[in-house]
């Protein structure tokens, strides 16, 4: 049997986030990578939640628990408190219920992590000087084709987070593979929060 490829980085770094042994609800968890690696290197459980069919098999390849739904539908499935932590990975931008799947996070799990890519990044800033989107590597896609519906900062992620009463119990930044807590919102690429219910 094949060794599982080693996840990148910046998932390693959001991975140390997730206590060891907790049951995960992964939303939006793509090919299920992240999710694998936690349930090798944590020794934790949980469940997917993919839309797309090719990501759907792509877990199930992986041996990760996935479950078919899409997330505008709300999370009703899942009891309140049902997992000790539920990620959100580069989701959040994708969707129109913003807000209401940020509550949905907080209700169903005793803990967030929540990560997306952060549009006040300095290259990001400069490009929109210059008159146009930026195209980077966490936004690869021209303004006419990108499947994020609205574009966010760490600075914008904190006053949601306590207009929604949630207690950020760690944020920071990650560019290149590098954890940043100086000036995350001008250096990093990427925010990652850690939230809870206040």
């Amino acid at each position: 049997m094949n060794a599982a490829p080693p996840v990148s980085a910046d998932l390693r770094h959001i991975a140390r986030l997730v206590p060891e042994g907790s049951r995960v609800l992964d939303l939006g968890c793509g090919t299920g990578e992240l999710l694998a690696h936690l349930m090798r290197e944590r020794g934790c459980t949980g469940y997917g939640v993919e839309l797309n069919d090719a990501n759907v098999q792509a877990c199930v390849a992986r041996g990760v628990n996935v479950i078919q739904l899409n997330l505008e539908d709300g999370l009703a499935l899942f009891g309140d408190s049902s997992f000790d932590v539920v990620l959100q990975i580069d989701t959040l931008q994708h969707l129109r219920n913003t807000e209401v799947m940020l509550r949905e996070t907080a209700r169903v799990g005793r803990m967030g992590i929540v990560a997306f890519p952060n549009f006040a990044h300095w290259p990001n800033r400069l490009a929109v000087l210059r008159g146009r989107m930026p195209v980077t590597k966490v936004l690869p896609y021209q303004w006419y084709d990108t499947p994020n519906i609205r574009v966010g900062t760490l600075r914008d992620f904190r006053a949601l987070a306590l207009k929604n009463r949630l207690h950020i119990l760690d944020e920071f930044g990650l560019q290149d593979g590098r954890e940043l807590r100086w000036w995350p919102n001008v250096r990093a690429s990427r925010a990652v929060f850690k939230v809870q219910r206040a």
